[in-house]
């Protein structure tokens, strides 16, 4: 139901995603997804991996900030509307989004998201009977 996540604090300095994704890309790491938010300084990238701890290490060992942190990983229909019908069943339960993004994998539309409370999330998609994906589903493809 939770998958890793790595998230990386990212200068907004010319050549520094290069210099990170170069750094994962020699170690074999694959990116199954990422998103990067960002302001004129900075930015947070955030990315699921095909070895999150390896790349977690990688990372730190080249004074990269990073963070591992669990996430929900919902599978959801990619149909008008569909987002939306998954995300009202927490919002229905009082839950708030602290951020989401979304890609596809096996003809399946997967939601990453993380909640004000994880645990009650988890309850809402045992309760609702959701689809989820466990993070070796998507280090096998």
């Amino acid at each position: 139901m939770t998958v890793h996540q790595i998230s990386i604090f990212l200068e907004n300095k010319y050549g520094k995603l290069s210099e990170i994704l170069k750094l994962l890309g020699e170690e074999n790491i694959r990116i199954i997804a990422a998103t990067i938010a960002d302001t004129s300084e900075f930015g947070i990238m955030r990315m699921i991996v095909s070895d999150p701890q390896k790349a977690h290490t990688i990372l730190k060992n080249n004074n990269v900030s990073a963070n591992l942190t669990d996430v929900l990983a919902i599978v959801t229909g990619s149909s008008a509307g569909s987002f939306a019908e998954t995300l009202l069943h927490f919002t229905k339960a009082g839950l708030s989004i602290e951020y989401m993004y979304s890609f596809a994998i096996n003809g399946k539309a997967i939601l990453i998201l993380r909640t004000n409370n994880r645990e009650s999330a988890r309850e809402v998609i045992r309760r609702q009977n959701l689809e989820y994906i466990c993070e070796n589903d998507l280090i096998k493809v």
